[in-house]
């Protein structure tokens, strides 16, 4: 029976293309047109792992996923980076100034605003996947409506694309997540990175503390992420990914930090991507 992995959109979305790479061939994919609905699939066991994307170098992290894996008590079992290039696009015979509005998902359309200052009459409007507006104007056969997605989103559905690589700064990736509602226990392959999430009490040092922890443990910080517990007022959560070379290290590291922190969990451990 073939794994059954979820993604964030369709067909041609950049969760798909990620789905393709780090799976293969070989898995059914479940379409989930939120993030919400894609933790929900998981939870429910609908699926049995899925792809979520975390964070892109120009738009920064989507912080309400950290929430939805902290939440629901999932797990990170890997990661997988893809170079995002966005283009526009529209209905075959359709030109930049015949388009007035421009649908797309949050994040795409913020990695693109400088394309856009160029083009003040049209609307940028929020929808909920890039490859699904590309799919409706395909099928509504729109005029005067153009999509930001992936060339295969183009391909698919038929579009033409006005403008390629719109995105503002050329170095851009996104850098997505494997979840799912079961640990990975290590079966062989390289370890050497950790997600992790602690609360600290308020005090002078308190992080600083922490940091010193990792360095004296040889772990090396490559990102951290606060996020502010809405229960208690001017109290935050981080967010930390750490990698390192030695697993043993690692774990005597995470029980010192337990004894330090409060609310010390470590999402998974899994293979560098980078």
């Amino acid at each position: 029976m073939k794994k059954v992995i979820g993604i964030q959109g369709i067909q041609g979305s950049f969760h798909h293309l990620v789905a393709q790479q780090y799976y293969g061939e070989d898995v059914e994919i479940l379409e989930c047109m939120s993030f919400q609905e894609l933790v929900r699939s998981l939870v429910a066991g609908e699926t049995q792992e899925a792809v979520m994307a975390i964070e892109n170098s120009i738009a920064g992290s989507i912080l309400p996923n950290y929430a939805l894996i902290d939440e629901n008590d999932l797990h990170v079992v890997g990661e997988h980076y893809i170079p995002i290039a966005m283009n526009m696009m529209a209905l075959k015979g359709q030109q930049i100034d015949q388009i007035k509005k421009v649908y797309s998902h949050p994040m795409a359309l913020l990695q693109c605003k400088e394309f856009f200052k160029k083009y003040p009459n049209i609307k940028l409007i929020e929808d909920t996947d890039t490859a699904e507006v590309a799919r409706r104007i395909s099928e509504k056969q729109s005029k005067h409506v153009a999509a930001v997605a992936s060339t295969a989103a183009a391909s698919i559905f038929g579009l033409d694309i006005l403008a390629s690589d719109i995105h503002t700064k050329k170095s851009n990736s996104t850098r997505f997540l494997i979840i799912s509602k079961t640990k990975k226990e290590p079966n062989g392959e390289k370890i050497d990175k950790a997600s992790l999430k602690f609360e600290l009490e308020s005090r002078t040092g308190s992080l600083v503390s922490v940091l010193n922890i990792m360095r004296d443990f040889d772990l090396n910080m490559t990102k951290i992420q606060s996020m502010p517990i809405i229960e208690t007022p001017w109290k935050y959560s981080f967010f930390i990914d750490i990698t390192f070379d030695d697993y043993e290290r690692f774990c005597k590291a995470m029980e010192v930090l337990g004894m330090m922190t409060e609310q010390l969990r470590i999402f998974g451990t899994y293979k560098n991507n980078v």
